[in-house]
């Protein structure tokens, strides 16, 4: 047997509780890993709550959840090439990894480098995909300026790095708190209320040519068309219900348009190109509060109450 946390009713984070589940041998294709450390992420909390379409848990169909982690290789299925036990390891978009076993289909399963700590790795994930697709899809290369708002989040973290290997540069909105950590990612910070137009135009030499919104705020939103008149290289990642509305791009956060079949293998690609960048000290993920795996409930509470960094569980 092994550890799982799971939630049998939408709710507050009281709901999520640990449980025994059977142990599984990984079949054609899997991998089994042991989990030394599993990412929360801000889609976990919704799903738990009810606020993203899912089907409705029950107490004979329990839901398990996390998607992203690190860990050891224990087993490897028959036709399974290129892991063997003992292997270091990323999991990206494996449902169920707030455990301390999964089984995974080998595509999901990333090569963790020795210079990786298992912490990094499960603060890919989610927030890296997304950044990496949203950088590609937007183009970003030498010759843009780009604005993030909301600079100092996960996902915005990860898109300053990305537009700046990509040559661009970068101006992200932040609070007068976080404006140290956007800087040392290579982004000239800006602070976000009122007069956001004036101080971005003071600190953006030719203009901006792109603008990615990591906020969701009616200011980010209005400041944007303040300062980018091609709405086809402004994209909201939180205000997708309005983008069409709107006449702007949407990725996830409600997005009217699922991705497209190379959006979702942009997602994937970034992962393994995260952890080359990470292993090779150009890149940087910002760890947060670590806590066991029996309180999950509490790193639910702390997404909510929003904190530095990656919240992390270790079984």
């Amino acid at each position: 047997m092994s550890r799982a946390i799971v939630y049998t009713e939408f709710g507050e984070p009281e709901v999520l509780h640990e449980v025994e589940v059977p142990a599984h041998e990984p079949g054609p294709g899997q991998v089994a890993v042991r989990i030394q450390t599993a990412g929360v992420n801000p889609i976990d909390a919704k799903l738990r709550a009810g606020l993203r379409a899912s089907a409705p848990p029950s107490l004979d169909k329990p839901r398990r959840l996390g998607m992203d982690a690190a860990g050891i290789v224990t087993a490897v299925g028959d036709d399974v090439d290129g892991y063997r036990p003992g292997d270091p390891v990323v999991l990206s978009g494996v449902n169920g990894c707030y455990a301390d076993e999964v089984v995974a289909a080998v595509d999901k399963v990333f090569a963790r480098p020795a210079a990786v700590t298992a912490a990094a790795g499960a603060a890919l994930g989610i927030p890296i995909g997304t950044a990496y697709q949203c950088v590609r899809s937007l183009a970003i290369g030498a010759g843009d300026t780009l604005l993030v708002h909301g600079g100092s989040g996960s996902v915005g973290q990860a898109v300053i790095q990305f537009a700046r290997l990509a040559g661009a540069d970068v101006i992200a909105t932040s609070s007068e708190r976080r404006t140290e950590r956007v800087a040392a990612l290579g982004a000239s910070p800006v602070l976000y209320g009122p007069g956001l137009v004036d101080r971005v135009r003071a600190v953006a030499g030719d203009g901006i040519t792109a603008i990615l919104d990591c906020a969701g705020t009616d200011e980010a939103l209005e400041a944007s068309f303040e300062l980018l008149e091609d709405r086809t290289r402004i994209a909201t990642i939180v205000r997708g219900p309005d983008a069409e509305r709107l006449g702007i791009r949407a990725f996830s956060g409600g997005a009217p348009w699922p991705l497209t079949a190379q959006q979702l293998a942009w997602r994937v690609e970034a992962v393994p190109v995260a952890l080359a960048l990470l292993a090779a000290g150009v890149f940087d993920v910002e760890l947060g509060p670590t806590l066991p795996l029996s309180e999950a409930a509490e790193a639910h509470r702390l997404v909510a109450q929003g904190v530095d960094g990656k919240i992390t569980l270790v079984p």
